[in-house]
């Protein structure tokens, strides 16, 4: 709940304050500048003005953008700017084809009558609170006005309390608009996820290539080279016919280094694949919580069988939620489920522990929700202090072959 004294509140009162000045500074210069571009139209000189006007646009919708992150707490990120190399024609091309600066425009041509409204709507009720606050009546021998003033101070007390709740709808309007003409647009918000989706693949692909190489080098490969050495060692041990038992132990270190190369190298794949995926996700679990340390139940209803990228994600992803709820949780038991349906892949992994978990940067879980939004996932936590924790994935599979 909101009290009348609380900073959110007075912050949003100020910035309905500072807005106002600013909406009627923008809305004329920009007005007046968008109207001597179309009046000179007729001239080269109509387009460059109406392309420095859009420009001051984004410029006053970057101001407002600050204003509304500094006192509503509403970040709105900036929309991308226009490409604009290659000279000041192409500049200007740019400028006027950019769907950002005219949403900017009409940004400030909407939010002047806004802007009054809501300065009224959001001060009404402090306005009228105080005012009958400090009412007195001048007349005291009119009979009930006493009476009058009481009931008035009452209304004003009330208002004062519900001025708070009465600016809430208010400043949301005003979010509804920062967000709506000052923000990128839903396109340009998904190429931006789209391009950090790739970038934060390439990193964990050349992530994953790194560690392969580190333990083929660090692992397998010294191994292996041991076991070229000693047999090596045999070969010289037989050609100056040394005693059968000095030949069988080098070969014996050398074969006990293979295997352990070997263990090492089938470790390794299957990291990269488990073979145990080859038969479904199903049985791929199965595999996972039979070797928990704590009871796990297990529900898999799957319609059919999701792509293997996904199958592998979902197999690592049920793995280091285990491994996390077989750690930190404290818990008793887990409760697993793996469903596939609307094309939307769900795993949720519940535990009975004592729950806070969140994702810390650079934490398995944060990490975890970088790996699932590759494939253009989510994950969802939701631990309260005491538990229980539910961990939720949601991964978009593609439509059956039949629908394509």
């Amino acid at each position: 709940m909101s009290a009348p004294a609380a900073r959110r509140t007075w912050t949003g009162l100020a910035y309905l304050l500072l807005a106002l000045p600013l909406d009627v500074v923008a809305a004329l210069v920009l007005l007046a500048g968008g109207l001597l571009g179309a009046a000179l139209l007729i001239t080269p000189l109509g387009l460059w003005v109406l392309a420095l006007v859009l420009r001051a646009a984004n410029g006053l919708g970057g101001w407002r953008r600050g204003l509304a992150a500094r006192l509503l707490g509403e970040q709105v990120p900036a929309p991308p700017r226009p490409q604009d190399r290659g000279g000041v024609l192409r500049w200007r091309r740019a400028v006027l084809t950019d769907p950002a600066g005219w949403r900017a425009f009409a940004y400030a041509m909407a939010k002047l009558p806004v802007s009054v409204l809501s300065l009224f709507a959001g001060t009404l009720g402090y306005v009228y609170g105080l005012t009958a606050l400090t009412y007195f009546p001048l007349q005291e021998h009119r009979f009930g006005s006493w009476g009058l003033a009481l009931a008035r101070w009452l209304t004003g007390l009330a208002l004062l309390v519900l001025a708070p709740w009465l600016l809430r709808p208010v400043l949301n309007v005003e979010r509804m608009l920062i967000r709506g003409l000052l923000g990128p647009s839903r396109a340009a918000q998904r190429i931006t996820e789209l391009r950090e989706t790739r970038d934060r693949a390439v990193i964990d692909a050349d992530a994953t290539l790194r560690r392969i190489e580190r333990d083929l080098h660090d692992g397998a490969q010294a191994r292996l080279i041991g076991v070229g050495m000693h047999l090596t060692m045999a070969r010289e041990l037989l050609a100056a016919e040394a005693s059968p038992e000095r030949l069988r132990a080098e070969i014996d270190t050398a074969r006990a280094a293979l295997t352990e190369a070997v263990a090492e190298l089938r470790d390794l794949v299957r990291g990269i694949h488990p073979p145990v995926l080859d038969r479904g996700l199903a049985a791929a679990l199965a595999t996972v919580t039979a070797g928990s340390a704590l009871p796990v139940t297990t529900t898999v209803e799957l319609a059919r069988r999701p792509p293997p990228a996904v199958e592998s994600m979902v197999y690592f992803t049920a793995c280091e939620l285990l491994t996390n709820a077989n750690r930190h949780s404290g818990a008793r038991s887990v409760e697993m489920s793996l469903s596939f349906d609307d094309e939307i892949l769900r795993l949720r992994v519940r535990d009975d522990g004592r729950g806070g978990a969140h994702p810390r940067p650079g934490g398995g879980l944060a990490g975890l929700a970088e790996r699932v939004r590759t494939v253009d996932g989510r994950l969802v936590i939701d631990s309260p202090a005491g538990g229980p924790t539910t961990v939720t994935v949601e991964i978009p599979g593609p439509a059956p072959a039949e629908r394509r």
